[in-house]
């Protein structure tokens, strides 16, 4: 298995150019919300009613990517715990607007997206994760790895 520290030097190799990096920064995030806003929607068995709101496929998906991110790194998967938390929170708001939950993610998700590629096209490189899927799950974790740096934090 490859180490944290690989997977975001591989990253990292298609985000150097300094506005690409800054679009990242406002996208990635948008497209994890979305993400996780699908799944906080889509039905759930009846079983999972019992324990809650946040008993859905959305927090199954955020256990799983955390299970993969403490194999790789138990202080970025502590980050990650906490920023997947916060957009829970923020789900729940979105949820509260007029309207489905689902659209303002499709909203954010299509907008995020187009951001990405823009970024992409200025950078002159590919996404990471048209190489490998597993990069979809790096992203965020390579802006947490960034912020620990500009904190002086060990990952």
């Amino acid at each position: 298995m490859k180490s944290m520290q690989s997977w975001l030097d591989d990253y990292g190799d298609s985000h150097r150019n300094a506005v690409n990096k800054r679009i990242h920064w406002i996208c990635v995030p948008l497209i994890m919300l979305s993400a996780l806003g699908f799944l906080w929607v889509v039905p759930r068995p009846a079983a999972f009613a019992a324990y809650g709101t946040y008993a859905n496929w959305a927090t199954l998906a955020i256990l799983a990517s955390l299970i993969y991110y403490a194999l790789l790194s138990p202080r970025l998967a502590a980050g990650m715990l906490l920023v997947s938390s916060v957009m829970c929170l923020v789900l729940q708001g979105l949820a509260l607007l007029p309207w489905p939950l689902w659209w303002s993610c499709l909203a954010i998700f299509v907008g995020a997206w187009i951001g990405q590629f823009i970024g992409h096209k200025i950078e002159g490189r590919k996404p990471s994760f048209f190489k490998d899927l597993q990069f979809l799950l790096i992203g965020p974790v390579w802006l947490l790895a960034d912020a620990y740096k500009r904190l002086g934090f060990a990952y």
